[in-house]
């Protein structure tokens, strides 16, 4: 299907990317992502348009300032470690669009946000393990946006600020994070932090915009919120996508109360 400029603005989304190459471990992980998977196949359902690109907050990338791949042939990055051996072959041939890269830096430059093109960054696993699902033939470019060091939630949603009128030109704005990622707590010994935080987070999803914005920055008040991010650098895509779609009502895309047994994680569509 061609690429068409939506009727109306697109909307964001805040992915919770799951854990590892997943897609490519079904065999091994029986079922076990199959809800996760589902939400993400019904993205393109739900915005009734081929994008004329993706762009993909990652939160396995951070920079001094914005870094923007740029690359018109991504390679790959394979940022994870004890997979299975095919794992390290995975190929997403999407192709990258420097144009739109360029794009992206003169509305973060624009806005305040100085930000830099990277023309020799990859598809990280944050990245290729959301689009594939959504494209699976991999015909929508892709352009990767790095977090900043420091993860001022503000800094992040006023990033998402100025990247908000990409989403009248055809391109569809993933974050991509985990809403619970705490590595040395992924299972039952993290159950209470990650349902907790992300009942939190869900009402937080429910509230009037300047509410919700209003505690999202604050975040760090939460409950269990550091028992549920010790760095939250997987939360922070999640404060682009908001910042991309500030006054829109959200909604909870995919919610699980039991990932890897016993965590609650969750996904969020702005718009």
């Amino acid at each position: 299907m061609p690429a068409a400029l939506p009727p109306t603005a697109l909307p964001t989304y805040f992915l919770s990317h799951g854990g590892g190459p997943w897609p490519f471990m079904k065999d091994q992980y029986n079922g076990h992502y199959d809800r996760l998977e589902a939400s993400l196949q019904d993205i393109p359902r739900q915005i009734a348009v081929t994008p004329r690109a993706v762009l993909v907050v990652t939160a396995h990338w951070e920079g001094p300032e914005f870094l923007i791949s740029a690359s018109a042939r991504p390679p790959m990055i394979y940022d994870y470690s004890g997979f299975p051996a095919h794992t390290y072959d995975i190929v997403y041939p999407a192709p990258g669009a420097p144009q739109l890269a360029e794009r992206v830096k003169a509305l973060l430059d624009g806005a305040g946000q100085p930000a830099r093109l990277d023309p020799e960054r990859g598809f990280d696993h944050g990245t290729f393990c959301v689009a594939y699902p959504i494209y699976p033939d991999a015909s929508v470019p892709v352009v990767q946006l790095s977090l900043k060091r420091g993860l001022d939630p503000l800094t992040h949603v006023e990033a998402g600020r100025a990247l908000a009128p990409l989403r009248r030109e055809g391109v569809l704005i993933l974050g991509s994070g985990l809403s619970y990622h705490n590595l040395r707590q992924f299972g039952p010994g993290g159950a209470e932090a990650s349902h907790r935080f992300d009942d939190w987070l869900r009402q937080s999803m429910a509230l009037a915009p300047a509410e919700r914005l209003s505690r999202l920055l604050e975040w760090e008040r939460a409950p269990a919120a550091r028992a549920a991010h010790p760095r939250e650098e997987h939360l922070l895509p999640l404060m682009v996508a908001l910042g991309a779609a500030e006054q829109e009502a959200a909604a909870t895309v995919y919610h699980e109360d039991d990932f890897f047994g016993a965590l609650a994680v969750s996904s969020f569509r702005f718009g």
